[in-house]
């Protein structure tokens, strides 16, 4: 995803346009990898220092729940990252150093739905962490 997109879909859903939202937007278009909450907060206040811990969380969630943002949870906290353009059902490896994350593309429930006969599914994550080859050096 995009900075133009991502603003492009806020739009057509009904949100506003704000300039807290948008500088949001363009910290993560900067930057292709998982951001920690805290390190969002400490960026949007450089521009708008009277902004609270609260709002950029709920902005981050909402994003999220708009599909916009994607998040996990690293070291007991969450991280937030643009959707992946990746088309199709797939997973990622996530460095644990830097945040930058790989694609890919097998999904371990073919394996697993086997051994639970009999449950009903609603959804899964599955997520791979460790060290990119960048941070093993």
């Amino acid at each position: 995803m995009n900075l133009d997109t991502a603003i492009n879909k806020m739009k057509s859903k009904g949100y506003k346009h704000t300039k807290q939202r948008e500088r949001i937007l363009e910290i993560f278009s900067r930057q292709d990898q998982y951001i920690a909450a805290k390190t969002i907060l400490k960026e949007i206040q450089k521009d708008f220092p009277g902004v609270s811990f609260d709002t950029v969380y709920r902005n981050l969630y909402l994003l999220a729940d708009e599909e916009i943002l994607e998040s996990t949870d690293l070291d007991g906290e969450k991280h937030f990252r643009f959707h992946c353009d990746t088309h199709g059902h797939h997973h990622h490896f996530i460095c644990t150093d830097c945040g930058k994350t790989k694609a890919v593309e097998f999904c371990p429930m073919e394996k697993i739905e086997s051994s639970l006969s009999g449950y009903a599914i609603d959804n899964h994550k599955f997520e791979i962490y460790g060290k990119c080859p960048q941070c093993q050096t």
